[in-house]
């Protein structure tokens, strides 16, 4: 069995659960989940956890993402993206005099946190129902705006209609639905035309594979050369090994005594750090008790 994480590169047409479901089929394991979901349409880096990785999804869903997103000015759908129902198109006087300088002051308005109000078609619930369902349906329901927090935005390419911009934002972040409010502060509204992920946290699209190349490593027994291991995600915590008298204590889950890894003190007072055995196996996040001179365990990702 798998247990990591594989930088996946989504292409179009497939959903998130797609990838799932077909990298289930092609690594022939059951334990696999996706850390964020990605339109359809949309492509780039999905980052898909397998074995004890999964123990990783919600800290990777909660990572800030980079996205290259092409806004086109003008249009109005149900869906905020280009795929949707026209709801209004804006007539070519109202484009025409649109300003570069204006279009950009009013973009980057948006830098910062804001309050979004989550699009209808979208996987979020209400009363047990996902949001797109009740859209499919033509019901229109309440949403609460949310806050969310646009990192960076940066302009890349200005052709208006059509604006090509780069933005890093934090998780719950619709990038569609900044392509709407744009449009919508600028009186002549706007939709995606299409978006590329770039990165998730650590993950970046240079290092992202298909599912093509995914089985091919597959067919050449090399999965396991590409998986990132799930204590590559924890670069920033100090590496800390337990000597060989406490792996058994480390194999079941349990505290640490100090005297068991005293070579690396001193550690701060609850500092998270990495703990191995005297093999270099990883086994998970153990946080420094300072008063009880010992580790605790806060996540374990390997156990005998």
């Amino acid at each position: 069995m798998y247990n990591g994480i594989l930088n996946v590169y989504k292409e179009a047409g497939y959903t998130s659960h797609d990838v799932v479901a077909k990298l289930r089929g092609i690594c022939r394991q059951k334990k696999i989940g996706h850390t964020g979901t990605l339109d359809p349409d949309a492509v780039g880096v999905l980052p898909v956890c397998f074995g004890s990785g999964t123990k990783l999804s919600d800290l990777l869903t909660d990572w800030d993402k980079e996205y290259i997103a092409v806004l086109r000015l003008g249009l109005s759908t149900d869906t905020q993206d280009i795929s949707g129902q026209v709801l209004s198109k804006a007539d070519e006087e109202a484009l025409a005099k649109l300003d570069e300088e204006a279009v950009r002051e009013n973009i980057l308005h948006f830098l910062g946190g804001y309050e979004q109000t989550p699009p209808m078609y979208s996987a979020l619930k209400v009363n047990g129902k996902k949001l797109y369902e009740l859209a499919r349906a033509g019901k229109e329901v309440e949403r609460k705006p949310r806050p969310v927090t646009i990192s960076e935005l940066e302009i890349l390419k200005m052709a208006l209609p059509l604006v090509r911009f780069r933005v890093v934002c934090s998780k719950g972040t619709y990038i569609r639905t900044l392509c709407h409010d744009i449009g919508e502060r600028l009186l002549v509204g706007g939709v995606m035309e299409s978006l590329t992920r770039s990165r998730v946290g650590i993950f970046g699209i240079d290092g992202a594979m298909t599912l093509s190349q995914i089985e091919r490593l597959r067919d050449e027994d090399k999965i396991s050369d590409v998986i990132i291991k799930p204590d590559a995600v924890f670069g920033n915590l100090r590496a800390v090994t337990v000597e060989e008298s406490g792996e058994r204590l480390l194999r079941n889950g349990n505290r640490i005594p100090e005297a068991m890894f005293a070579r690396f003190l001193p550690l701060k007072a609850g500092e998270e750090v990495r703990m191995y055995d005297a093999a270099g196996r990883f086994y998970g996040i153990y946080q420094y008790q300072d008063r009880e001179r010992d580790a605790k365990p806060l996540k374990m990702f390997l156990s005998e």
